[in-house]
């Protein structure tokens, strides 16, 4: 029996690996799934996967931290298809000038590239949350999963504006989750998920070399995870389908690790 039959789901940073792997599970369970990213082209790709597999996908361009053109598809979602059942914030990234190499000090970050990088991982999950949060708030129904990180419990060396904004974007969502069950009833909750280490686009570079083998540190990661690999982009999506789900209609305010048993592991 498909979960999300006649559900709507928006996912932002649809075209990227982990938010677009979620959004063509949740398409699998019968939900209308609508992706959102600042291009077209980012997101037409997972559009056709999700549409051959038999799901229902649109796609809107749109920039996080823009609030008109926010406002401008949640009016068109409401007109076509009466309700936003649930948001997943998965836009994010990282830039070189908020990232400290090992030939490098904390001196010379870019306080411009800092502050870009807590802009879309920070503002980028507040700025949507309160967008389409709205409409949630006046059925008093819905859900709110946002993307943290491990960045954010333990230090991971050279991403310092990431693992800031994270940290903050983690205790936002704690205080909305307590903020919308207080003032708009017990239907309408925000979790998050902390993957542990995926490979994407973003890192794959860093994490690998062209023969597919792990770079230094990516050798370092396995070592510090007990299940001694990455994970793969579809393992969050249980977890995700889960939180936004009927079976935890009663969590509000947590963050899930998906880790491989990193946040639980010592080194020893």
């Amino acid at each position: 029996m498909q979960r999300f039959v006649q559900k709507t789901i928006i996912v932002t940073g649809g075209g990227g690996v982990l938010g677009g792997h979620m959004a063509q599970a949740f398409a699998m369970e019968g939900a209308h799934v609508i992706l959102l990213g600042r291009t077209l082209d980012s997101l037409r790709d997972r559009q056709t996967t999700i549409e051959k597999s038999g799901g229902q996908c649109s796609i809107h361009a749109a920039d996080v931290l823009d609030k008109s053109s926010l406002i401008a598809v949640r009016e068109e979602v409401l007109d076509r298809h009466g309700s936003i059942d649930v948001l997943i914030n998965a836009a994010g990234g990282n830039l070189p000038g908020a990232t400290v190499p090992p030939d490098k000090t904390i001196f010379d970050v870019s306080i411009e590239d800092f502050s870009r990088v807590t802009d879309i991982n920070l503002m980028g999950t507040v700025i949507p949350s309160l967008i389409f949060g709205t409409s949630m708030a006046s059925a008093s129904l819905g859900a709110i999963l946002n993307i943290s990180s491990m960045a954010v419990d333990r230090v991971i060396t050279r991403v310092a504006g990431y693992s800031a904004a994270k940290a903050a974007m983690e205790n936002f969502t704690r205080w909305m989750a307590v903020e919308l069950a207080l003032k708009f009833g017990e239907g309408i909750r925000v979790n998050a998920l902390a993957p542990g280490f995926f490979i994407g686009n973003q890192n794959r570079s860093l994490l690998t070399n062209p023969d597919g083998s792990y770079t230094a540190r990516g050798q370092l990661i396995i070592q510090g995870t007990p299940m001694r690999r990455f994970g793969h982009a579809d393992e969050l999506n249980e977890a995700a389908l889960f939180l936004c789900g009927p079976g935890a209609r009663f969590i509000t305010g947590v963050v899930l690790p998906v880790d491989g048993g990193f946040s639980a592991f010592s080194g020893v």
